[in-house]
């Protein structure tokens, strides 16, 4: 006999199939060996690639955080620059340097029609009529404010005996 055993049926066949001897197996091994080292360098390339996808983006990341940073600043002093323009004392200097004064006394209507309270004119002191004066630094912002024409701003006379306003004689020919 054989050093192999006789093998019948269904084993028989499938023996005749596979390589016999020491060569095959040391030529089947080539290829397996092959295949590893080269997934194990696919596997590191890949690796690298997939780093240096993390690495740009880290960067950008890191861009968009200073630029999400500047912008908030940005937004902050403009906010503080509408707040001062908003506040009472720099609403009522910028409203003397147009000419305006503070409003008399208000009368309400009620939903029946009937008037609640007396109406009183706007009177403004001799120190509060409109003067040109230089703009002040803080005033002088980016939005220039528009200079009021003479003929279309009614003149406030203070009288002692009265409290009416008197506006300017008009200029339109009638």
């Amino acid at each position: 006999m054989s050093p192999r055993r006789e093998l019948r049926g269904r084993a028989a066949r499938l023996a005749r199939l596979l390589p016999s001897g020491s060569a095959g197996g040391q030529a089947a091994r080539t290829p397996f060996v092959l295949l590893v080292v080269l997934l194990l360098g696919g596997g590191l390339i890949t690796l690298l690639m997939l780093n240096s996808a993390l690495n740009e983006g880290s960067f950008r990341l890191n861009d968009l955080k200073k630029q999400t940073t500047d912008l908030t600043d940005e937004e902050q002093a403009l906010q503080r620059d509408v707040d001062a323009y908003a506040a009472p004392d720099a609403l009522q200097r910028r409203a003397r340097e147009l000419g305006m004064v503070p409003g008399g006394d208000p009368a309400f209507l009620d939903p029946d029609g009937t008037v609640r309270g007396v109406p009183g004119a706007a009177v403004a002191a001799p120190s509060a009529l409109w003067r040109p004066t230089p703009p002040s630094p803080e005033a002088a912002g980016p939005t220039p404010s528009p200079s009021p024409t003479p003929s279309a701003t009614p003149k406030v006379t203070p009288n002692p005996t009265s409290s009416q306003v008197t506006p300017a004689p008009s200029t339109s020919g009638r």
